[in-house]
């Protein structure tokens, strides 16, 4: 039951970027194209997943028995930031179109504060192992539905008349914060 509620929570109600505001930048930047967004949320999930899966054993094996624990946050940036690296080689080599089109957003995904938030979290709230992957892996499909559904909004939004004051990023802040509203609408379900 408690996987359960992890897995609701982390996807809908407490969404990463509707609920708690982490990893703004690459979802309002990355959020032009269906395709794209896709990409960087396969991405952003893949970072996370793997993050939580390594930073968990590093801070209970290591940081705590040496007591390091207030290197917590410069390990897991580091993990982060080495896991970001492995995929910009992977896309780079595999989906070149995908690793051109994601451009500066992919290597932000070291400073999305939402892989880090994740991986902090999972700690705090003190998740065992299978708890804390769990919630990073749902934490980041939740990113990929935000920023997918923002996606395929924006991409209708170009065809349609906007007034010009509304025209480009304050048309995207109203449809991101109308998603933000409309998500709140699953705090229900748990």
């Amino acid at each position: 039951m408690n996987l359960f509620v992890i897995i609701i929570s982390s996807m809908l109600v407490s969404n990463v970027v509707l609920s708690q505001f982490l990893g703004i930048c690459p979802f309002l930047g990355v959020s032009k194209k269906v395709g794209t967004a896709v990409g960087m949320g396969a991405a952003v999930t893949f970072v996370i997943t793997i993050a939580c899966m390594i930073t968990y054993p590093i801070y209970y094996g290591i940081l705590v028995p040496l007591k390091l624990e207030y290197l917590q946050t410069i390990a897991f940036i580091l993990i982060i930031a080495a896991l970001v690296q492995f995929v910009e080689m992977a896309l780079k080599k595999f989906m070149p179109s995908l690793h051109a089109s994601l451009g500066v957003y992919l290597p932000l995904i070291t400073t999305n504060c939402a892989v880090l938030g994740v991986a902090i979290n999972n700690i705090s709230d003190g998740y065992n192992f299978i708890e804390s992957v769990v919630c990073g892996f749902c934490t980041a499909v939740g990113f990929l539905i935000a920023i997918t559904i923002l996606a395929g909004i924006r991409e209708r939004i170009e065809y349609n008349d906007v007034p010009k004051s509304f025209k480009g990023t304050p048309i995207v802040l109203v449809t991101a914060s109308l998603m933000a509203i409309a998500f709140c609408g699953f705090a229900g379900l748990v």
